[in-house]
C-alpha cells in the first residue's frame, strides 16, 4: 500500500494557501490511489521543538549509552524519520515568510537529518539515504521571486542531501497582490490538475 506524507507549514493551518495547494494534490493522488494512505503532519497545530545543545547531544549519543531524558528527546525524532521513510510520496505546502522557509519546518528538518539514519558522510561527501521517493513542493508567496530563489534552492539542497532528489515544485506568487493573486492559483491549480 503507497503511503504519501502531507506536511503543511502554514501558520493558517488549512487555511493556508499553500495547504489547500497541497490537500487539492492529496485528494488527486488518493482519487487515482484508493488503496493508498495520506498522512498528515500539521507543523503549525504541533510544531517540532527547535534544536538546543542538549537535544543534539541525545541525538549523537549511541542508543545504549542515552540517559532517560536523552532517550525521551530522541522519541520524537525518531518516530518523524519512521514517518517520512514509511512514505512513497512526500507533499510540502511551503508558504515565504521573511524570505525563507517557515521556522517550524527548519525546526521539522533539524529532527530528521540524523548522520546514519537518513543520511551518512563518504569519502565522495553526504550520502542520503531516504530515496527512491517523490516529492511535490507546493509554494506560495506574496511577491513575485521568481523558481529560482534561495528559498526554493534551499528546499531542493536538503531533500536531496536525505536522498530525495526527484522533487517537483509548484510556486503560486503574488498572493499580496489583488490583481494576480486568482490568476497564479489557478495556475497552480491547473498543474496540479496536470500532475495527476
Amino acid at each position: 500500500m503507497a503511503t504519501l506524507l502531507k506536511i503543511q507549514t502554514s501558520l493558517f493551518q488549512g487555511d493556508g494557501q499553500s495547504s489547500q495547494l497541497a490537500e487539492r494534490f492529496a485528494r488527486n493522488w488518493q482519487a487515482r490511489n484508493p488503496d493508498g494512505r495520506v498522512v498528515t503532519r500539521d507543523l503549525a497545530a504541533e510544531p517540532t521543538p527547535h534544536l538546543d545543545a542538549q537535544r543534539f547531544q541525545a541525538f549523537i549519543t549511541p542508543p545504549e549509552e542515552r540517559t532517560v531524558e536523552q532517550r525521551e528527546m530522541v522519541k520524537l525524532s525518531d518516530s518523524l524519520v519512521e514517518e517520512i521513510a514509511g512514505a512513497d510520496v512526500l507533499v510540502l505546502g511551503v508558504p515565504m515568510y521573511n524570505f525563507s522557509i517557515p521556522s517550524t519546518l527548519r525546526a521539522y528538518f533539524d529532527h530528521i537529518a540524523r548522520a546514519g539514519i537518513t543520511f551518512r558522510y563518504t569519502p565522495e561527501g553526504p550520502e542520503g539515504l531516504l530515496k527512491n521517493k517523490k516529492a511535490y513542493v507546493f509554494i506560495t508567496r506574496g511577491g513575485f521571486y521568481g523558481e529560482d530563489h534561495s528559498q526554493t534552492a534551499l528546499l531542493r539542497q536538503f531533500l536531496g542531501f536525505i536522498g530525495i532528489a526527484d522533487v517537483e515544485f509548484v510556486h503560486a506568487e503574488g498572493m499580496a497582490v489583488e490583481d494576480a493573486r486568482e490568476g497564479s492559483l489557478a495556475a497552480a491549480r491547473d498543474r496540479i490538475a496536470q500532475l495527476a
